[in-house]
């Protein structure tokens, strides 16, 4: 039971702590481990549950290099499970935890993803028929009079220019839009916010979802504007977000280079860039690789240290 229980007190630890680690500028100052960080705080949250109800729903079994006798251990100590009430009902409350979070996270991945490929689909085709390409074939241009520049990840990958951003922009800013859209397809940002949007929506009550919801919204946005700032200068980027920040024609489906981030955005790339720094970095890294792994590893002790005690003997027998 003590394995459950800690896998339990460990994600409500995790979800406790989000609200602290929003707060700050060190994500800023590094989006990618940012985003890295975030993701790996919502997995390890549902993974600490699940594997609480496994462990719950399946008793740890003793280890044999035999496999008939450790088949036979195996059923004679789920029979044990069984054999009382308190024992079965303890076994179906586990098993049905870990059953119900896993379906119910993988169910609304599955719909965010398809209902978001539907409706970028839909997009695509309303532009088949009102936007044409420009001269050098690199993006779409769409007649409106708000300025919106934005991308529509998928199979063809479009950029898409209103007019009137091509209006309001420079050639440098406009190189700049269009880096910051690329690094969007090729971080493929679409995917991380999907999953965010997901499991906020599996488990809209937990406010450490919604929190790292939030986070990625916002990271995935500092993380474009970053490697357009590898092509173009940081003040270029933000004159090319200020002038895009008020765009209401960006469809819900679309990651655009303005949008609701913008003012801050705007704030950090006039800012000198002040990077995490090589020891924070490697805090940060090691902290994610933590909490991928640490779930699995307090699940797996059991049965790792009842193998360990039948395979290495305790002792060496006194010399004669």
């Amino acid at each position: 039971m003590s394995v459950p229980l800690l896998l339990i007190a460990y994600a409500v630890a995790v979800a406790a702590v989000a609200p602290l680690l929003s707060k700050g500028t060190w994500s800023d100052r590094s989006p990618r481990i940012g985003i890295l960080v975030w993701q790996a705080l919502s997995v390890t949250i549902i993974a600490g549950i699940v594997f609480a109800g496994a462990a719950l729903a399946v008793p740890a079994m003793p280890f044999t290099s035999n496999l008939a006798d450790f088949l036979r251990a195996c059923v004679m100590t789920l029979q044990e499970q069984y054999s009382t009430p308190g024992g079965a009902i303890v076994t179906t409350v586990g098993a049905f935890t870990a059953v119900a979070v896993l379906m119910r996270t993988g169910f609304c991945i599955i719909a965010e993803l398809f209902s978001a490929h539907r409706a970028r689909r839909q997009q695509l085709q309303s532009l088949a028929l009102l936007a044409r390409w420009d001269a050098s074939g690199q993006f779409l241009i769409l007649d409106h009079d708000d300025a919106a520049a934005y991308c529509l990840p998928g199979r063809k990958n479009e950029i898409v220019f209103t007019s009137a951003a091509l209006g309001a922009l420079n050639a440098d800013q406009r190189a700049a839009v269009l880096a910051h859209e690329m690094a969007h397809l090729r971080g493929r940002h679409h995917l991380i916010l999907a999953t965010a949007n997901a499991i906020h929506r599996a488990f809209p009550r937990v406010p450490a979802f919604r929190i790292a919801r939030t986070e990625l919204q916002r990271l995935v946005e500092m993380d474009a504007d970053d490697r357009a700032a590898r092509s173009s200068s940081r003040l270029t980027v933000a004159t090319a977000v200020v002038r895009l920040a008020e765009a209401g024609s960006t469809p819900a489906v679309a990651l655009g280079a303005g949008g609701a981030s913008a003012l801050a955005r705007v704030r950090r790339l006039a800012s000198p860039n002040v990077p995490l720094g090589a020891l924070r970095t490697l805090f940060a890294l090691t902290a994610a690789a933590a909490m991928f792994v640490l779930p699995l590893s307090v699940a797996a002790a059991p049965a790792v240290s009842s193998a360990y005690a039948q395979t290495c003997p305790s002792g060496f027998p006194a010399s004669a």
